[in-house]
């Protein structure tokens, strides 16, 4: 399976950093085509400018306003997440490169007329989000974990009908030991290993 891992984080030798090179020799190890796209080490901006937000809705795929990204996302056929839940959502970073390269045309299509939109994501299998949280387990979701929902509902809804689904959250990260990190880290590679092309 070629598997575009997003990674979101600002500091190199962070606890996702080792997350996401997990994720990778884990893949890759197990037959899987990876596409790592770090989007604080390429340097990618965030922020939709005013007149990028004006033709939004009208946008053709030949005017995307990344097209490297757009590209990467259309070879796909399993999309994983990694990135720290902070303020019990995705990270600016990654919510800015939601904003701007899930664009209609590419990811979806808006109708004419009434209706609901149409998924065009329909080549995505697998998506996942592994994630460390702060807050405890039981607090995490009595807010609701909005960004596995944004991730894992709203977007799921644009992938193929069979896309299958893959959560993973190291809790209490601020209070995270050596043991409880590298016993998480021995979960993600169990976990990913199952994963079939």
């Amino acid at each position: 399976m070629r598997i575009l891992l997003i990674y979101c984080h600002p500091v190199p030798e962070s606890f996702c950093a080792a997350i996401s090179d997990t994720a990778v020799k884990t893949l890759e190890k197990t037959g899987h085509e990876v596409d790592l796209l770090d989007l604080y080490a390429e340097g990618f901006d965030p922020v939709m400018r005013a007149d990028e937000r004006r033709r939004y809705n009208g946008m053709q795929r030949t005017d995307h306003p990344c097209p490297d990204h757009a590209e990467r996302l259309e070879a796909a056929e399993g999309l994983l997440f990694v990135y720290p839940t902070w303020w019990y959502g995705l990270p600016a970073m990654l919510k800015g490169w939601l904003d701007r390269v899930w664009t209609p045309e590419l990811t979806f299509q808006i109708p004419d007329g009434p209706g609901p939109i149409k998924p065009l994501m329909t080549h995505i299998n697998l998506l996942g989000v592994i994630t460390t949280c702060g807050a405890p387990r039981w607090w995490s979701y009595l807010v609701a974990h909005p960004g596995k929902r944004t991730i894992l509902r709203g977007m799921r809804a644009l992938c193929g009908k069979s896309c299958k689904r893959l959560f993973m959250a190291h809790y209490l990260m601020d209070k995270s030991t050596p043991e409880s990190r590298a016993t998480y880290l021995a979960a993600v590679e169990k976990r990913l290993a199952r994963i079939r092309g």
